[in-house]
């Protein structure tokens, strides 16, 4: 089975545990105004690879990720299930760490029964998930991804079902995403499930802005700056206050 790829990376290390060899898939619905990569949106670009050649791609360089494994990120790799599973279903086979980096907007909670087979047998083959969340608003999320977030709140509370571990990761932009409040309630949400093993709270930066300009495409957030690092461990605290309290009801 080929897969849509838009890139690899050789030398990941901020996509999961260890050193990882880091699959970019094609294809994504989410229209994130700070998206990275939006030469990854369109879904019948990149290059079509067989699961069993980025497999090979992998062991050849076992000794170099003996303390990580795969991560798959996109685009959006749950547009590609199928593919994902056979691709995942080889790792475990030799024995690789999988690690998932979704945004969870393809879960439907109430797809088919061959859909939710496919998740199901999904989970058994991952060994983490970094799920990211934009924003636990729903407006406010529909306003800054085009998409709505009540699939991607359900798909957390499905992985914490199936006990798949989870990162949550959440981009804090100024003036849209770092208010108390929403991170607040960010956090609560957090705090009802149980297989959560980090949270990473990232600073927004403009570096996306050249590519924007290069592929000839509007930047949303052409005027907002970069976030203060030195702000992210009080944001931050804002949603562990949120964990907090949900976990003391």
């Amino acid at each position: 089975m080929t897969g849509r790829i838009h890139s690899l990376e050789s030398f990941g290390t901020v996509d999961g545990p260890g050193v990882r060899f880091v699959i970019f898939t094609q294809g994504c619905p989410m229209r994130c105004a700070y998206c990275h990569n939006p030469d990854t949106w369109e879904m019948n670009l990149g290059t079509e690879m067989e699961a069993s050649e980025l497999i090979d791609k992998f062991v050849r360089n076992r000794a170099f990720y003996r303390d990580g494994g795969i991560t798959v990120t996109g685009g959006e790799p749950l547009m590609q299930l199928d593919f994902l599973i056979e691709l995942f279903t080889l790792a475990k086979e030799n024995d690789i760490h999988t690690c998932l980096d979704t945004s969870g907007i393809a879960y439907n909670p109430n797809g088919t029964p061959e859909f939710l087979a496919k998740m199901d047998k999904l989970c058994t083959l991952t060994d983490l998930v970094m799920l990211d969340i934009k924003h636990i608003n729903p407006d406010k999320h529909l306003d800054l991804v085009k998409q709505p977030n009540e699939n991607i709140l359900a798909f957390a509370k499905y992985l914490d079902e199936k006990n798949v571990d989870v990162w949550i990761r959440h981009v804090v932009v100024p003036g849209i995403t770092d208010d108390e409040e929403s991170l607040h309630k960010l956090g609560y949400f957090i705090g009802g499930l149980n297989n959560v093993k980090a949270l990473d709270v990232l600073p927004y930066h403009t570096m996306g802005k050249a590519k924007y300009k290069k592929l000839g495409m509007d930047y949303r957030l052409e005027d907002v700056p970069n976030m203060d690092k030195a702000k992210v461990p009080e944001l931050k605290q804002f949603i562990l206050d949120g964990i907090k309290e949900r976990r003391e009801s």
